[in-house]
């Protein structure tokens, strides 16, 4: 089997996009791939296929059953499956089923934990070279492991002060116990599971086998932008897998400024001064209530779209785009500001929990009534996404 890995390209967006610059930058061989390619027996010249983050339920759906059926049997004819949060969870039971996992229950979960985090590691050598074992986890699903075959290597241990639970800083408020509120009082004001000691010993990273293949799966991030443990961690499962390499390669320079760009750049700007957002690190933290990862994959997918484009086709078809992208981008900042005056107002806004008629119109058509991406969003995402797919495509395979 060549020692190649594919990266799975669709549904992935903004995790897509994360995972190749991490590949590029760690100099790890890889080749995109797309559903339709799996479908068609691409996956025989690869010797294993990870799969980023993003919607499990989403990623299924493009592979269809024949796509799932092709994961299937390339790892139990010798592959390796290595799948990061959205991509671990589609390899679970109610998945690919490549391992024996379920996710905890709903009311077991604390779902909005991002940011660096402390975890304990098992000795294994995907962990070579961690001196202190800080990772980043963003908003993952929750695993249960009953299956005495699997093999956990890593496990949550304690948050960091960089560490959030949904808008909150958890370690701020462990230490200061906001205004003496405990975490009781905070989650029943929030809806919602928060304290960071729920996922105290919960599994982070799995391994096992599934016929003669090797299945990995990690909520771990280690595509995070600018994080040395992940890059480490990531070039030494390249080792333990006896993957390819190449010389590393810089992709996060900034894309020149472009009247494609603007409207996204102006929503941006906008939630940054309503304070509806902030930036954090490599990405944003938003509000509750208020949508914030959505605007910047849009933002982010669109930037390396604008850095990419050269000839006039490239451009034009980014052109075409421009007054779809200023529609989404005016009734983004119509639906912001109703959210940050109810906010201000004291009012408890939720993903389902809407203040006006109005509000819940908007919701409606920019992102339909599921938590999952759809409305006008997921159709101008997936315009982004294609082009993006056939704009890295042709740059990764002329850097060959």
């Amino acid at each position: 089997m060549p020692s190649k890995c594919a990266l799975l390209w669709d549904e992935s967006f903004l995790w897509g996009l994360t995972a190749y610059r991490a590949l590029k930058k760690s100099g790890l061989a890889f080749t995109l791939i797309s559903s339709e390619e799996i479908r068609q027996g691409g996956l025989s010249k690869f010797k294993a296929l990870l799969v980023p983050g993003g919607w499990a339920s989403n990623k299924m759906k493009a592979l269809r059953e024949a796509g799932a059926e092709e994961i299937r049997g390339f790892v139990r004819a010798g592959g390796s499956y290595v799948g990061i949060c959205g991509g671990a969870g589609l390899a679970i039971s109610g998945g690919l089923g490549l391992a024996n996992i379920r996710r905890k229950p709903l009311k077991e979960r604390a779902p909005s934990i991002s940011g660096p985090v402390r975890v304990a590691l098992l000795r294994h050598p995907v962990w070579k070279g961690i001196k202190e074992p800080v990772f980043n986890i963003w908003w993952p699903s929750q695993f249960a492991v009953e299956d005495d075959s699997l093999t956990v290597l890593a496990r949550f241990q304690s948050a960091t002060p960089q560490t959030f639970t949904s808008d909150l800083n958890a370690f701020d408020v462990e230490n200061g116990k906001a205004d003496g509120k405990p975490w009781e009082k905070i989650e029943a004001e929030y809806d919602l599971n928060l304290d960071p000691a729920r996922m105290k010993g919960d599994p982070l990273v799995v391994e096992g086998a599934y016929g003669k293949g090797k299945v990995l799966l990690s909520l771990i991030h280690w595509d995070t932008p600018d994080d040395g443990n992940g890059a480490r961690a990531f070039k030494s499962l390249w080792d333990y897998l006896g993957l390819e390499k190449r010389a590393p390669q810089n992709f996060r320079e900034k894309p020149a400024h472009s009247p494609f760009l603007s409207p996204l750049e102006e929503l941006h700007a906008f939630g940054l001064r309503n304070f509806l957002w902030f930036e954090r690190g490599p990405l944003i933290q938003w509000r509750r209530g208020v949508r914030g990862l959505e605007y910047f994959t849009l933002l982010e997918m669109a930037g390396e779209l604008a850095r990419r484009a050269k000839n006039k086709r490239e451009l034009e078809a980014l052109e075409a785009l421009e007054d779809e992208l200023k529609n989404f981008c005016d009734k983004a900042k119509k639906l912001l500001l109703l959210e940050r005056l109810a906010l201000q107002r004291g009012e408890a806004l939720t993903f389902s929990r809407a203040s006006s008629p109005e509000m819940q119109s908007l919701r409606a058509s920019l992102f339909g009534n599921s938590k999952s991406h759809g409305g006008e969003f997921k159709a101008l995402l997936d315009k982004l996404d294609a082009l993006l797919y056939i704009y890295l495509k042709k740059e990764h395979t002329a850097s060959k």
